[in-house]
Formats: structure tokens, sequence, C-alpha cells
């Protein structure tokens, strides 16, 4: 027995004395734990300024019952309960319950709120018992911060993200640059294997992260998306996208990328502008005839045969689109009616024994390798090069002519129309302007040229002329108008059903598809000095409602240069502050005249896009509140009311 006591009394003396700090320190690691509080992301801007994307600060809010005084919890939980109220919804005598009943069990971790925002955890702090901290009045609030996106899903998949699902966009490209650094605090554990902050300071307070400054207008892009969303709803499209892109610097100032949902809904769900590599058809047309010009094989006013509007290469049918052709007529026709048969019989006739020498023009044009963006998933282009005789057949030449064979992104497209906009000039499209740190500027991205000169001026004033009269007088006439001027060319392919095995272990496919097609138009305005190139692609429309770029592509690209020549001061961006284009300032005089005339009264917004409705108000003399993004549900002022200057108008959107 004295041998027993002895060797409790030794174990007692080792713990305490010997080991003693060994135990402190593993009690310690038990109910003692630093935990990480996340830095914010930087922010993503508009160009103007507006937000993109931003972290915004959410809150849990709990609270320890047991750390408050019994009568100071008697005094004050009615107060507590009725400023939960108000602010969260539930009744006083709900609180009064739970508070209650969370005293009686001694709750020390009792869940009041979730997902609380700043300015209302700041008022929860100052409420009774709250105010009195941690320790006396139990108040506990775990931090976390979400990304939010002020416009809503406008561009997202070019803004991006970097989460869990990977990086993407805009945001994944500069991921690095918008980490903050984390931040630093002691957690103490409580009941149930639940930890509490031990203090109201950090150990160490987090840094955010840096700010990214895009090139988008948030103007225009509301008024491309818009523009798409319309035109994809009303040809119960698959997809589409349409960006615009400033002709001298190559900012992107819109791009909107939308998918259908099973249910017939839109939303941001590639970025088929940069991803999508796909058979462009007749708007590759334009590089097809810019070759042979700048090769000086044709001039525009070359005849060409189109026989009966068909004809065969080596067994496979080239069609034009009206039936029995169009005779005789010239290259520069050729292009404006966007004759299939005229440009492959053009390209053939003078490439045929060369075609190498055709192929090094498209090398030229940038078609053969990708754009190499900083945002990822861009698409492969695949064009065939006549040195490689395993990808090169004897109609190849033949069926690039008319943008077949081929496979370009819809951004590889536009920078090519935008090079001949831009006098020649080939410029690399960007999404981002600067990068800064606490608001100081720490890099500045400059306009890239790619190449000097992609045709001679001589060329490039051909190619301009004729695409201007493919509005005014080709497949484009339908968007003509008389009060500001545009160029492009409309495109229409049919869609490639590839070669699979069906579940039966069949093979299917492999053919061009009469029921499925990609509509398009690619161009620039204004057409005698270009501020502007855009390109729409939809594909999929419903072949009942139409299928041609002419009816289903470029209603869009004139709806996004009317809306952008009316709201955009092109005009006021000429070096010497003169009207440059008489066109666009009498447009716009006539915009701003018939809103003062017709409106004596509030119109009705109901249903109209948040960024024209508030465009409209605020041009007819009213200001203008707003909360949500997207279309406008309800109004403050109802339709017919006298407008009185000056008035405040609320509009709510979702």
């Amino acid at each position: 027995m004295s041998l027993f006591l002895l060797a409790i009394i030794f174990r007692i003396f080792n713990i305490q004395f010997v080991e003693g700090d060994k135990y402190k320190k593993l009690a310690t690691e038990l109910t003692i734990k630093q935990d990480t509080i996340y830095a914010n992301k930087g922010n993503v801007y508009a160009s103007d300024g507006n937000l993109l994307a931003t972290s915004m600060s959410k809150f849990t809010i709990r609270m320890d019952v047991v750390a408050v005084d019994s009568n100071v919890f008697e005094k004050n939980f009615v107060g507590l309960s009725k400023e939960l109220s108000k602010m969260l919804g539930n009744s006083k005598e709900f609180y009064q319950n739970k508070l209650r009943t969370a005293k009686k069990r001694k709750n020390r971790y009792l869940l009041i709120a979730r997902n609380v925002g700043y300015n209302d955890y700041l008022k929860m702090k100052e409420f009774p018992i709250f105010n009195l901290g941690v320790y006396k009045g139990g108040f506990i609030s775990e931090h976390k911060t979400v990304r939010a996106h002020p416009i809503g899903k406008i561009a997202e998949r070019t803004i991006g993200y970097d989460d869990f699902r990977g990086e993407a966009g805009i945001e994944g490209a500069f991921a690095d640059f918008m980490q903050g650094e984390n931040g630093l605090r002691w957690k103490q554990k409580i009941a149930k294997n639940q930890w509490k902050p031990i203090s109201d300071v950090n150990e160490k307070e987090p840094i955010d992260g840096h700010d990214v400054i895009t090139t988008i207008d948030v103007n225009i892009q509301d008024i491309t998306h818009h523009a798409l969303l319309r035109q994809l709803e009303f040809y119960e499209a698959d997809h589409g996208c349409a960006v615009v892109m400033e002709t001298a610097t190559g900012e992107i100032k819109a791009i909107s990328n939308l998918a259908r949902t099973s249910e017939g809904k839109y939303f941001e769900k590639r970025n088929y502008a940069v991803w999508e590599s796909h058979e462009p058809g007749s708007t590759f047309k334009l590089a097809s005839l810019m070759a042979a010009l700048d090769d000086k094989v044709i001039d525009t006013s070359t005849v060409v045969d189109t026989e009966k509007g068909r004809i065969f290469v080596h067994g496979s049918k080239v069609e034009d689109s009206q039936r029995g052709g169009y005779g005789k007529i010239s290259a520069a026709r050729v292009f404006e009616v966007s004759s299939n048969v005229g440009i492959v019989k053009l390209i053939q006739e003078h490439y045929d024994e060369n075609p190498q020498k055709y192929y090094d023009k498209i090398e030229k044009y940038g078609f053969t390798k990708p754009i190499g963006f900083q945002i990822k998933g861009e698409g492969k282009p695949y064009v065939p090069n006549p040195k490689d005789k395993k990808n090169w057949n004897n109609i190849s030449l033949e069926w690039m002519a008319w943008g077949y064979g081929i496979s370009v992104t819809p951004m590889q497209t536009l920078t090519f129309y935008n090079a001949v906009a831009n006098n020649g000039v080939m410029v690399k499209p960007r999404f981002v302007k600067e990068l800064r740190r606490q608001d100081k500027t720490e890099k500045v991205f400059e306009t890239e040229i790619t190449n000097p000169k992609i045709a001679s001026d001589e060329t490039l004033k051909k190619i301009r002329k004729v695409m201007e009269n493919v509005v005014r007088k080709g497949t484009a006439n339908n968007i003509y108008s008389p009060n500001f001027s545009m160029a492009g060319k409309t495109g229409t392919a049919k869609k490639y059903i590839p070669r699979t095995k069906n579940s039966k272990g069949e093979w299917e496919g492999g053919y061009y598809s009469n029921e499925r097609y990609v509509a398009s138009f690619a161009g620039f305005f204004p057409a005698d000095n270009p501020k502007f190139s855009c390109i729409v692609v939809i594909h999929d429309p419903d072949k009942n409602k139409g299928y041609y770029g002419a009816i289903v592509a470029s209603p869009v690209f004139k709806e996004i240069a009317q809306k952008i020549y009316t709201t955009t001061p092109i005009d006021n961006q000429s070096v010497n502050a003169k009207t440059e284009f008489a066109a666009i300032d009498k447009e716009y005089k006539k915009y701003d005249k018939n809103l003062s005339k017709e409106h004596s009264q509030v119109p009705n917004v109901e249903g109209m896009s948040g960024m024209d409705a508030i465009s409209l108000l605020e041009n007819i003399g009213l200001k203008v509140k707003f909360s949500g993004v997207g279309k406008v549900e309800t109004q403050s002022i109802k339709k017919g009311e006298k407008i009185v200057k000056g008035t405040t108008i609320i509009l709510k959107l979702s």
C-alpha cells in the first residue's frame, strides 16, 4: 500500500513539475486555436468606375447566453427581442421565447441570424445586451466574404471567377494579383466542440486584394446584352454571342454570351466569343476577297459568271441561296449579295495552282493561331495548310473560300474586321485597362499592335466600300439607315453534324444539316470613320422563324449601333471637339428633341431594360433612383402623370 501511495505521489510530482509545461501546452492547444480571417479579393471595375465584381462581408451572429449575467438578461432580453424582431422579421414573442429557452438550457452558441450584411452587423452590435461585447453580452460574430456582381449576370463569364469551380475569365486570369493577405484571430473552445472568438480585436487584420480595371463600358454592355437576348428569345436559338470592340484601341467595350436552358431562359453558360471555334460561313468571304484584291489577281470590277447558282467541285456541290444564281456579276457584287459560287470561282481560278499563297494571306490575317488572351479557355482555330498533305484535299481551297472546312472563333473574326476598320492596323483585343493597388496604378495595358498593315490602302478602301454596300444594297439592306452609316457582312453557315456512334452502336452524322444553322453579322460603324467594330453570332435559331444572318443576326448589330449612337458621344471623341459626323449629330439631336416633345407625361417603362429606362427618364428631366438589376418591374410615378422637372422617380429592377 505504501509503495502504491509513493507511486501516486511520484506521478503527481512528475506531471506538475517535470512535465508540467508539456501538459499546459497540450491543454492550451485543445482549448485555444488560431483562426484564419480570409481577406477580401480585389474588386473588378468597368472602365467608367462601375463595380462589376466585389467581395461583400457577411456575418453569422450567435449568442453565448451563459456569458450574460442573469440580472442583465432579465432587464434587457425584451428590448433585445424587440430590436431583433424589427431587423429580422419574426415577432418579438418569438425571440423572447427563443432567448428564454436558450438561457434555461445554458446554450453557449445560439444561432441568431445568418448572412447578415455589414451595416446590419454594426447595428446589431449596439442592440441591448449585445452592446456589452463578447464576455458580458455574449455577442458572437463569424465573418465570411462572398463574391457579388452588382450589375447581375451580365458579362458573368468574362468577369469570371476563382473558386471551387476553378479559374475563369478576368478573375481567374488575375487571381494572384487580386488575392489579399489573410488575417488571424484567436478562438476559444466552448461547449459541444464549438469555438468562439476570444476578443473583438483580431491578432492580425486582413489586407484586401488589389483591383482590376476592365475595358467594359456598362452602358454599351447593357445595350449589347439586351439586344442579343431579345433576338435569342424570339428565334428560340440555342446560344449566341455579341461583342463590341473599340476600333483604335482593341478595348472590348461589351461582350455577351447567352445559352438557352431547358425552360427556355437564357444565361451566361460559356464564353462563346472566346471559346467556341466553328465554321464561320460567309463572314469569311471578306478574307478571300481581300486576299485576291491585295494580290492584284482581281479587281472589284472583275466579272465572274455565277452560272445558274450551282456548281460542283470534284463532285461536291456549291450553291447560292438565290435560285438560278445571279448570272454574270462583278467581284464587288459577288460580295454584296454573298454569292457562294462567285467567291469559290474567283479563288479557284487564281489560287488553284498555288494554294499556299492563299493560305499565307489567311495566316497574315490572324486566323491560323489563337489570339493569346490572358483569360483561359480560348478556342483553337483550324485552317488546313497545303503543306499538310494529311489534312489538305482537292476541295480544301474552294471550301475555305466561302468559310467552310475551317474553324475560327468569333473573336478572331472580329479582330480581322476591326483591322479593316482601323486602316489595316490589327490590334489585339483586350479586356483589362490597368491594375491598381490601393488606388495607385501599378500596371497599364497599352494597345498592342499584332500586325501593322494587313493590306494596302488601295485594297482597304475598296473593301470598306463593298462592306458599306452590303448594308446599302446587299444582303443586309434590311438594316440600312439614312441617319447613320454601317458596314459589314452577313454570314449563314450550315452546321456540320459529326460522325458518331449511337446507343445501338450504329454510325450517325458526318454531314451538313439542312435544319441547323449559324447566323452571323460582323462589321463596324460609322462606316466612313469607324469607332466601333461588332460581331453577332447566333447558333441554332428556329428554322421556321428564320435562319439567315441578314434577318437573325444583323438586326442585333443595328440595335447595338443605333443605341450607341444615341447614348454615347461618339462625335465628341474628335481632337478638335467639332462635330465630325453630321449624321450622328443630327440623329442624337432628333432623339433628344423627340424625347422632350413627346413626353409631357411620364412614360411607361415597366418591362424595359434598366439602362434604357434610366436613360429615357433622365433625358426628359426626371431624377432616377433604382434598386436591383435587369428589367424594370415597377415605377413609383405611374404612366400618364404630368412630368415635373427634377422630380425623383424610383424604379425597382428584377
